[in-house]
């Protein structure tokens, strides 16, 4: 069973687009990358100088689809490990959910049907990526606008049977647990209580807005006082080891990320 990490801190999600803000912005802990995003033959010159200072980076992927009942890509899986080694990263990372069937990749991370028969695949997927990765693995509980109907378990069983049959890692988005309260009607609180929070690795905080009656984990917006008071929820029950701003888009400057962060570190060190 993987070793949960040491303390982390407080980081952010490392873009090319903001990789100078990131460099100068105070209380930036570490950063975690997209896996796909990079080619170990060229890594960034910011992101290098990040590890060289010490701030680990970690990598986490979006598209090995380990809840598809198709096999594993083992080639976006040996590249996960790539990168990992060229980061020298303690751990790796990606979700709970498929993004491909059927030969076609819906560009989405797509919720997995909560049954025996699905959690089987994940659990054999998760173990082969394992074995390729070769340090900690992590997977993230993701934002859905459906779930599929005869569900055998809630999410939080799935994801404790999940780590409990693989010795995986769990990263908490709250973000996507407040999405999900939203559109699907999920009790986060139930949900925190019940998810092995022994295994966590870290946590996701992001922003997102309403359109048309459903809420939309978007990155692309401030992060909203209902999700960091999820992040308080947790913080009462666990003090995890790290916790990352996600922003994938319209980029807010220096300042209103600096603002982002200072609250995020209130919420964990209160």
């Amino acid at each position: 069973m993987a070793e949960v990490p040491g303390p982390l801190g407080v980081g952010i999600g490392w873009r090319e687009e903001i990789d100078l803000s990131i460099a100068r912005l105070p209380g930036v802990d570490w950063v975690e990358v997209v896996a796909e995003n990079l080619h170990t033959e060229h890594l960034p010159e910011t992101l290098l100088a990040l590890a060289e200072r010490g701030i680990p980076v970690l990598p986490h992927g979006v598209s090995l689809s380990l809840g598809s009942a198709e096999p594993v890509d083992t080639r976006r899986v040996e590249h996960l490990a790539e990168v990992t080694g060229a980061l020298g990263a303690p751990m790796a990372s990606d979700h709970v959910c498929f993004v491909r069937a059927g030969g076609l990749d819906s560009g989405h991370l797509l919720p997995l049907p909560r049954t025996r028969e699905a959690l089987d695949v994940l659990v054999d997927n998760v173990k082969l990526t394992q074995s390729i990765v070769g340090v900690p693995f992590a997977l993230e509980n993701i934002a859905a606008l459906l779930e599929w109907p005869d569900a055998e378990l809630t999410e939080a069983q799935f994801l404790r049977e999940l780590t409990e049959r693989t010795g995986c890692l769990l990263i908490v988005d709250v973000a996507n647990l407040y999405a999900n309260a939203r559109n699907l009607g999920v009790d986060p609180a139930a949900f925190l209580d019940e998810i092995p929070l022994e295994r966590l690795a870290y946590v996701h905080v992001a922003g997102g807005i309403e359109r048309d009656g459903l809420y939309h984990d978007t990155h692309a917006h401030p992060v909203l006082p209902e999700v960091l008071e999820l992040l308080g929820e947790l913080r009462s029950r666990v003090d995890p080891p790290g916790v990352l701003l996600e922003r994938d888009d319209d980029y807010p400057t220096d300042t209103e990320l600096a603002g982002e962060l200072a609250a995020i570190r209130a919420v964990v060190t209160r």
